[in-house]
């Protein structure tokens, strides 16, 4: 029990429930400063970087995708690649096939959806190097 102002006893959880919630109630600061770094030049110029870099990704999953006979869909507005799934595969038998075959986790279509069956996913984010190497070993899977 805490003591008021004027000497009675008061709980002390709703004063540190009160003092807590106010203190962490909104965006931290750690986190505004991080989004007001972005708005700086350096900011602008490291997240441009980073969507280029990316996009680059996603054009190199692309390519690769046409050049094994693949129907391609998207990368070129997102960093997600839409695959048709060959042969007549479920979007589940291809993750299957991708990751057995070619050690490459793929997103199956189906997870976003009956509309998504047919189809998997590749996403760039990541490295170039390890973007270079799924396109090769799509390139020898299909």
């Amino acid at each position: 029990m805490g003591k008021t102002k004027a000497g009675g006893k008061q709980a002390i959880h709703p004063l540190w429930s009160r003092r807590h919630s106010t203190k962490f109630n909104g965006t931290s600061y750690i986190v505004q400063r991080g989004a007001e770094a972005i708005y700086s030049p350096e900011g602008k110029a490291q997240v441009k970087a980073l969507i280029e870099h990316y996009m680059g990704n996603a054009a190199l999953l692309v390519e690769a995708c046409k050049k094994a006979g693949l129907t391609v869909f998207g990368g070129v507005n997102a960093p997600y690649v839409w695959v048709g799934c060959p042969g007549g595969l479920t979007s589940w038998q291809m993750f299957d096939k991708m990751l057995n075959e070619a050690n490459v986790v793929i997103t199956p279509g189906s997870g976003f959806g009956s509309a998504g069956e047919g189809y998997f996913r590749i996403s760039a984010f990541n490295s170039r190097a390890n973007v270079e190497e799924v396109c090769r070993r799509i390139a020898a899977l299909v």
